[in-house]
């Protein structure tokens, strides 16, 4: 074991149980100190170079007009030393095995989104399993900030709207229904305009913390004011239960051939999904 393994492995943190019970009841927890200073300068060097060398899969996902600039790429562990580091020798499998109570725990992708200062545009209530390849209950995104993080920025939640149902999914700069045809999934009720009537969840974030949720829980984030920074990096993951659910559409990530060489409804045992758990 190398040197950063080795003081990747003992930052680990146990898991409470009283956090897998929020988790499972809210579908959202935040885990405080959940890497150590050295573990987020692994990943903000991972995360700079990403952002020097980004792949053909990233986007800018604020218009022209935004006086900031909101930047996402995906599917970059491979390439990225840094995020490989990260992923698979910090403690994000254990905990993951232990938030789903999975005996086998893989690597469904990873995602960065930066949101540079005085970035306007909003992140808009979605959720997000419903653009992915894949079906079952057993998922878990971590998501995992270098910079600090207000409240007034940060990732919020409905809780509980992880137990379903899935609603619509749509672009979110055009608001388009790319993926299931129009009326064949239930529409995002406004919550913006009536917060007050939702269990919103969020927190203030410092950089060694994370937000982790499951991929049908609905959430949202502002844009970020004045000189705040806020990069993130999200790493999703699977459990037990989830099963490939090839698509008519291309879905968000895209897996370019996997249709023909994984089969519909079988588990991700494929080198696209490699296991974090058990070591």
């Amino acid at each position: 074991m190398n040197d950063m393994a080795q003081h990747i492995q003992s930052s680990a943190l146990p898991v409470s149980d009283e956090t897998v019970r929020a988790f499972r009841h809210d579908g959202a927890v935040c885990i405080r100190n959940a890497f150590t200073p050295q573990l987020i300068s692994e990943l903000t060097q991972g995360i700079e170079h990403n952002l020097a060398q980004p792949s053909l899969r990233a986007k800018v996902a604020s218009n022209p007009d935004d006086p900031g600039w909101f930047f996402e790429d995906f599917c970059n562990w491979q390439t990225n030393a840094h995020y490989r580091n990260f992923i698979f020798n910090s403690a994000i499998a254990p905990i993951a095995a232990a938030l789903l109570d999975s005996q086998q725990v893989r690597l469904h992708h990873d995602h960065l989104l930066v949101k540079e200062p005085n970035t306007r545009q909003r992140t808009p209530w979605h959720q997000d399993q419903p653009y992915y390849n894949i079906s079952g209950a057993d998922t878990v995104s971590f998501w995992i900030p270098v910079d600090p993080v207000p409240r007034e920025s940060t990732l919020e939640f409905i809780a509980g709207s992880h137990k379903g149902p899935w609603l619509m999914p749509r672009s979110f700069m055009d608001s388009q229904a790319k993926w299931f045809a129009e009326g064949t999934l239930d529409e995002l009720p406004d919550i913006e305009s009536h917060r007050e009537d939702f269990p919103i969840l969020g927190w203030a974030l410092s950089p060694g913390d994370m937000v982790c949720f499951n991929m049908l829980t609905l959430h949202a984030s502002s844009g970020v004011a004045g000189q705040n920074r806020r990069r993130a990096f999200s790493v999703r993951v699977i459990g037990d239960d989830v099963r490939h659910a090839p698509r008519s559409w291309v879905t968000s990530p895209h897996f370019p051939g996997l249709e023909e060489t994984l089969a519909a409804d079988a588990p991700l045992e494929h080198p696209l999904f490699p296991s974090l758990w058990p070591r």
